[in-house]
């Protein structure tokens, strides 16, 4: 079994920044595809950012040039930068490792919302 704990997420002004990070443990395999899913009230859950084990990584077209995403394979985390927020970015944001439709796993979620 595979547990991710997320860092608490909270409340940022528009044009603000915010880190998230998700910590790993138990049977993850840095092998593991990690990555940030978001879902807004109404809507449903959308990929943000995921990176390989390698490196390559892969943004949702709406945030790329403001989200940056990197993992740390020996200590099994992954973080998401987020600068210049929106309020488009309010959502709940989860942390997701796995390999994808096969063996996957989420985060409890964490609430980022952007208001003035």
């Amino acid at each position: 079994q595979v547990q991710l704990v997320e860092s608490k997420g909270g409340l940022v002004q528009p044009g603000g920044s915010l880190r998230l990070s998700c910590a790993g443990s138990g049977s993850i395999r840095s092998s593991y595809v990690m990555g940030w899913y978001r879902q807004a009230p109404g809507k449903q859950r959308v990929l943000v950012a995921v990176i390989t084990s390698d490196g390559s990584t892969n943004y949702l077209d709406s945030v790329k040039g403001r989200f940056t995403i990197s993992r740390d394979n020996v200590k099994n985390t992954v973080s998401l930068q987020m600068n210049n927020l929106n309020p488009e970015d309010t959502a709940v944001y989860y942390c997701y490792a796995g390999i994808w439709g096969k063996l996957d796993y989420w985060g409890q979620g964490t609430q980022v919302t952007v208001s003035s």
